[in-house]
């Protein structure tokens, strides 16, 4: 008997396990990036003030016959350049989950990221 009252806890403690995993995964928040303006110039300042975590998902909404968004490393960010192998997306409503640390982005049409079509997005 006492044996039965011990496989039940291991069960129960699994269950609470996955309740707790998938109230995590269930925390994730999706931020349009530029609010309601979306993606385009001086985007750079729209970080300010918000708090990104590992998981979070931003939506880039923008004119894709006139912009695009390149993920980049921080020298392609400080730079204004995308390096070979980058990923770019171009369909206007892109959906990018967020890595743990500093996650770059910019536009690579020709002056756009000299005129702040960029972020940098440090996520928890």
């Amino acid at each position: 008997m006492a044996q039965g009252r011990g496989s039940g806890a291991v069960v129960l403690g699994l269950l609470l396990l996955c309740v707790l995993l998938h109230g995590h995964a269930a925390q994730a928040a999706v931020f349009t990036v530029g609010d309601r303006g979306g993606w385009t110039f001086n985007s750079n300042t729209w970080t300010n003030g918000k708090r990104f975590k590992a998981g979070d998902v931003l939506v880039f909404k923008y004119d894709s016959t006139a912009h695009n968004v390149v993920a980049v490393n921080a020298a392609g960010y400080k730079g204004c350049t995308a390096p070979r192998g980058a990923k770019v997306y171009k369909s206007g409503n892109d959906r990018v989950t967020l890595a743990r640390g500093t996650n770059y982005f910019i536009c690579s049409i020709p002056g756009h990221c000299q005129s702040g079509m960029k972020i940098a997005v440090t996520a928890a």
